[in-house]
């Protein structure tokens, strides 16, 4: 239900792990634990495991607000011109067309990412694939085509700003 601005859940949702879907995207395997669809549109809870090194391009979001929640290991966020080291426990809040990035500092990384609304997911499942084992994917043998990357961001109402921040 909208009101205004803001997508409410309208009823309960109970997502176990024989409803939820498992992404390998871009070098990372990202659970979607609740999706848009199950929210109405409300919001996504995805939790992602990433290596060293892995990192997100510069780029900002047309509809939805980031939240990241590192549970184990470390990533740098990079928030508009500003750099901050992001342990467990650290919550990064990403607003809507705020450009931002992520680079993952430590062996491993877990960590939660909320989109209000909900909808990135469906993103992830274009760029990526259904994940063929709960772990990390396979090291790429190339960097993903930044140019399709974005083509792809574009009709999600992703703008990818710049390639990922280096480690």
């Amino acid at each position: 239900m909208r009101r205004g601005w803001l997508v409410t859940v309208t009823r309960g949702v109970i997502s176990t792990q024989d409803t939820q879907t498992a992404l390998w995207f871009l070098g990372v395997l990202s659970q979607v634990r609740v999706s848009g669809e199950q929210t109405g549109g409300a919001f996504s809870i995805t939790e992602n495991l990433a290596r060293r090194g892995n990192a997100s391009p510069v780029h900002s979001h047309d509809h939805e607000d980031e939240t990241i929640f590192v549970l184990d290991g470390e990533l740098r966020v990079v928030t508009g011109e500003a750099e901050h080291s992001a342990g467990p426990g650290t919550v990064a809040v990403l607003p809507k067309r705020i450009s931002h990035a992520y680079v993952v500092t430590s062996a491993t990384a877990r960590f939660i990412t909320l989109h209000m609304p909900g909808g990135f997911e469906q993103f992830a499942a274009e760029v990526g694939r259904p994940a063929q084992t709960l772990t990390l994917p396979p090291e790429p043998a190339v960097p993903p085509d930044l140019a399709e990357l974005t083509r792809i961001a574009a009709r999600h109402g992703i703008t990818i700003l710049a390639p990922p921040p280096r480690p």
